[in-house]
C-alpha cells in the first residue's frame, strides 16, 4: 500500500527507526503475522474467525480508509462518465454481462455511445483485502453473488483473468482494450486510469473520492474492536465501496525494546501520519475511530505491562 511506504519512510527520517515494508497483500500479511515471521501485518479485510483462531491475541488496529475504484480501458470514456448500477457491475462480474453495448449497460448510461466489444474481467490472483471489500459489496448488493460466489480475500471467481497485487490488475487493464477491474483508488490515479460513477444505496451515481470515503466512514456503528465494513453505506454521499486498512499486531509481546518502538509508530501513524492521507487518495480516520485506535494500541503489552503510558 504506498501510504504506508509513505508512512514508514516519513518516520524513518524522523526517527530513525527502519521499518522492512512490503506490500503482498492482505492474505500474505494475514499469513506471515499468524506464522510470526513478522513483527505486524496488515489487511483492508476483517480477520475470519479461523484466522483469528490461528492468530490468537490479534489485535486489528484501524489506519486509514480508502475507496475501490473500478476502472475501465474504453476508448473516449472520461472519469465517472460510465455508470454502474449494483446489478450491473455483479452481472459482468458473475460473467453474464459479457459486450460492453449489453442492453443493461446502455440503459445505465443513456445517452453514451458504447462499443460493441467483449468485457475482459480482471480481477486479483493474490489473496487481497481489496477483494474482500469488493467481494462485500457484492454480496450485499446481488443475492446470486451471495449465494454462488461470497466474499473474502481469496474466493472461487466465475469470470475473469487474475492480476497479482493492485499493480498486476492495473497493468492488465491499462494494457487490454475492453477490460474492467477494481483497484484502491490510489493505484487509478497514478496510473491514470479512467474509473466509472457507481449506483450507491441513496440511488447517487458516485465517482470515487476522498469526500465520498470519509462520507462511508459517517454514522457508521464503531465497534471497540473497529471490525467493521462501511461497504453500501446508507450515506447518499457514500461511494459504496470503500473500506478501511488495518495493521495487525499481537495484544502480548516479548520484546519490550521492540514492542514500545511498535506501539510508539502506530501512534504516530493514527495522529501526525493523518496529516499526508489526503496526498495519497486515502481518508484520514474520523476523531471517533482515532479513539478506538488509541484504546487499542494502549492494550499492546509485555509481562502483563502496557508499553504506552
Amino acid at each position: 500500500m504506498p501510504l504506508y511506504t509513505r508512512w514508514f519512510d516519513e518516520y524513518n527520517k524522523m526517527c530513525g527507526i527502519k521499518v522492512n515494508y512490503q506490500g503482498i497483500g492482505s492474505g500474505g500479511g494475514i499469513k506471515q503475522h499468524t506464522e510470526k515471521t513478522v513483527d505486524f501485518g496488515a489487511s483492508d479485510g476483517i480477520m475470519t474467525d479461523k484466522q483469528k483462531q490461528d492468530a490468537a491475541g490479534s489485535l486489528m488496529i484501524p489506519m486509514t480508509a480508502g475507496a475501490v475504484a473500478v476502472i475501465v480501458n474504453l476508448p473516449n470514456i472520461q472519469n465517472g462518465q460510465l455508470k454502474l448500477t449494483p446489478e450491473t457491475l455483479s452481472g459482468i462480474y458473475l460473467g453474464k454481462i459479457t459486450k460492453w453495448n449489453d442492453p443493461r449497460v446502455a440503459a445505465d448510461n443513456s445517452g453514451l455511445t458504447l462499443p460493441d466489444q467483449k468485457i475482459t474481467v480482471v480481477r486479483r490472483a493474490d489473496g487481497s483485502g481489496t477483494t474482500n471489500i469488493f467481494t462485500t459489496y457484492l454480496s450485499q448488493v446481488s443475492m446470486e453473488w451471495k449465494d454462488k460466489v461470497g466474499k473474502g480475500n481469496s474466493i472461487q471467481w466465475p469470470a475473469g483473468i487474475g492480476g497479482e497485487g493492485n499493480a498486476g490488475v492495473a497493468g492488465q487493464v491499462r494494457q487490454i482494450p475492453g477490460s474492467i477491474g477494481y483497484v484502491e483508488l490510489a493505484y487509478a490515479s497514478q496510473n491514470k486510469l479512467t474509473w466509472v460513477a457507481v449506483k450507491n444505496q441513496a440511488g447517487n451515481f458516485i465517482e470515487p473520492s476522498l469526500p465520498a470515503t470519509t462520507a462511508a466512514m459517517e454514522g457508521v456503528d464503531v465497534p471497540d474492536s473497529t471490525e467493521v465494513m462501511i461497504t453500501n453505506s446508507a450515506n447518499p454521499y457514500a461511494y459504496p465501496i470503500a473500506g478501511l486498512t488495518w495493521i495487525i499486531v499481537y495484544e502480548n509481546q516479548k520484546d519490550k525494546a521492540k514492542a514500545q518502538t511498535l506501539a510508539q509508530l502506530l501512534w504516530w501513524c493514527v495522529h501526525d501520519g493523518q496529516r499526508t492521507t489526503a496526498d495519497l487518495e486515502y481518508a484520514a480516520l474520523s476523531p471517533k475511530m482515532v479513539q478506538k485506535a488509541e484504546a487499542l494500541i494502549k492494550r499492546i503489552k509485555v509481562d502483563g505491562q502496557p508499553v504506552l503510558r
